[in-house]
């Protein structure tokens, strides 16, 4: 891999995780017409996933140090804290995102592999771009969420990350979207959404990272991995932070169209043409 083909993959990377428009899918496609494997180099794409981690830390570095002290105060006196649960914002917070984390992590230890084997080719993935569309699309006629988060709704939430498994459907466009569908506050979702993800692509990047293979590192692949690294970390801030603002004032169904070209796009060239 060279430098340009580094930052390439990692601006498409930092982009689109955030972006609900498949960041899996993004990669395997641009690896496609870039001639590469469908999967990219493992451990690049390991370091560009820790940039687009790093960005959402550094996003929400004031609501997460919120949370890491309502941890502590959990583990200092739980009985106390469970108590006060009605009054305890970031208690109830903390607990919403353990319950989001169930479905994809049942997932992701059980069917992971399996899942990306079978959708891993560039039409089942441009299949999948054209279900993101849709579901982001059907947002278009839900008005503004009244409701609160809770056990339910962001159990449910979840279900809906795990459909992010499949290469070509965004983890945050579907959760975004589920959102929206069960009335959830927009405010709300903004936060939670892009939060609960941290836990999930923290393990997903463990295990990669599991999987590994020390086999020394060449000279010329340090400094497309350092570029890479800081790519998908300023883009991946500024995807997030650009989102968060249009999806509080417009919505996200716009992005529908994009995720259609590209789907409809990926089934003629790699289906009906045979690239």
């Amino acid at each position: 891999m060279d430098l340009l083909e580094a930052i390439i993959l990692a601006l498409v990377q930092g982009v689109t995780e955030f972006l609900p428009i498949s960041s899996s899918g993004h990669l395997r496609i641009a690896g496609a017409l870039l001639g590469q494997e469908l999967d990219t180099d493992l451990l690049f794409d390991l370091i560009v996933h820790f940039g687009t981690l790093f960005s959402v830390f550094i996003y929400f570095r004031q609501k997460l140090t919120e949370l890491l002290f309502s941890v502590f105060r959990i583990l200092k006196s739980p009985v106390s804290c469970f108590r006060n649960w009605d009054n305890d914002y970031d208690l109830r917070f903390n607990t919403f995102i353990l319950v989001s984390m169930i479905p994809a992590g049942i997932a992701g230890f059980t069917i992971r592999d399996q899942v990306e084997t079978v959708f891993a080719n560039p039409v089942g993935i441009s299949s999948m771009f054209m279900v993101t569309g849709f579901m982001l699309y059907a947002t278009k006629f839900y008005g503004e969420g009244t409701k609160g988060l809770t056990l339910k709704n962001t159990f449910i939430v979840g279900l809906a990350q795990a459909l992010a498994l499949l290469p070509g459907i965004s983890r945050s466009g579907a959760t975004i979207s589920m959102a929206v569908y069960l009335g959830i506050k927009r405010e709300d979702i903004a936060n939670f959404t892009f939060i609960m993800m941290i836990p999930v692509l923290a393990g997903a990047t463990l295990v990669d990272l599991l999987k590994l293979q020390t086999t020394g590192l060449a000279d010329d692949m340090v400094l497309p991995l350092i570029v890479g690294f800081f790519v998908a970390l300023v883009s991946g801030y500024y995807a997030l932070k650009y989102l968060i603002i249009l999806f509080k004032s417009k919505g996200i169904f716009y992005f529908a169209w994009y995720c259609w070209a590209i789907g409809i796009f990926g089934l003629i060239y790699f289906g009906l043409l045979g690239n």
